[in-house]
């Protein structure tokens, strides 16, 4: 009876250990795919579970940092959800490619014109985001999650240096070293075209090398034959003259 009773409450400590630690491995999240480099480009991956049995989560609202505002932020397209971009003036513009911008994205939503998450799955959210700042090692946003049933949850709060992680953190995502190239796999497609030009100018050239040492080889097997017809011909002519000698002294 005693066992009995052990095990019984090992499986409720158990049992509770999960429940407690189940929230903190089910929010929202921001990964790069690849890197995210400090001031380059990246693709990233806003990742949403939903934590709810009795709802679907049909609406996300990511809010960009206004101390590092991004000039660039372009979603890709999700099935069953209407995305809406929100930009804003700058107090301080933004220099890009030589140019000054007066605004930057503040706010993506995604709404959902479906079933949206249901209860057990997970969405992913991606944007195509830069230039990323060059003076921070990371990138704080907030997450706003709407469930069908009117109830909201805010990832919002930050976390503190030497603190427990908070209920509802904020995604966060980490820069890694800047690189000589901010634009990573364009630049990568730039040089394998470079490359191939290249390649092809050589094979061009050396097409060309070949053909004129035909024609060379050509010209001179001309000449030689021209040469062999005259010599062949002047002595087909000496030797009809000399024919012609012994018959007249015949």
């Amino acid at each position: 009876m005693k066992a009995s009773r052990v095990a019984a409450t090992g499986v409720v400590a158990a049992s509770a250990v999960l429940v407690l630690s189940g929230p903190a491995f089910a929010h929202v999240t921001v990964q790069p795919e690849g890197t995210a480099a400090k001031g380059g480009y990246a693709t990233v991956n806003f990742k949403v579970p939903n934590e709810r049995d009795n709802a679907s989560t049909t609406k996300l609202e990511i809010s960009f940092p206004a101390d590092h505002p991004l000039a660039s932020v372009m979603p890709q397209p999700v099935d069953g959800w209407d995305v809406e971009v929100t930009k804003s003036r700058l107090d301080k513009p933004l220099e890009m490619h030589g140019e000054k911008i007066n605004e930057a994205v503040t706010k993506v939503t995604w709404t959902a014109d479906g079933k949206g998450i249901q209860p057990g799955y997970f969405q992913k959210f991606p944007l195509s985001v830069g230039a990323l700042p060059e003076d921070a090692d990371e990138m704080v946003f907030k997450a706003i999650q709407t469930y069908s049933n009117k109830e909201v949850v805010r990832w919002i709060e930050t976390q503190e240096e030497g603190a427990e992680e908070p209920e509802a953190p904020a995604p966060v995502l980490a820069l890694s070293a800047a690189t000589d190239d901010h634009h990573g796999a364009a630049s990568d497609a730039a040089d394998d075209a470079a490359d191939a030009q290249e390649g092809d100018d050589a094979e061009a050239a050396a097409d060309t090398s070949d053909t004129e040492a035909a024609t060379d080889s050509s010209d001179t097997t001309a000449r030689v034959l021209g040469v062999v017809g005259i010599v062949v011909g002047v002595a087909g002519v000496a030797f009809g003259v000399l024919a012609g000698r012994r018959r007249t002294t015949a």
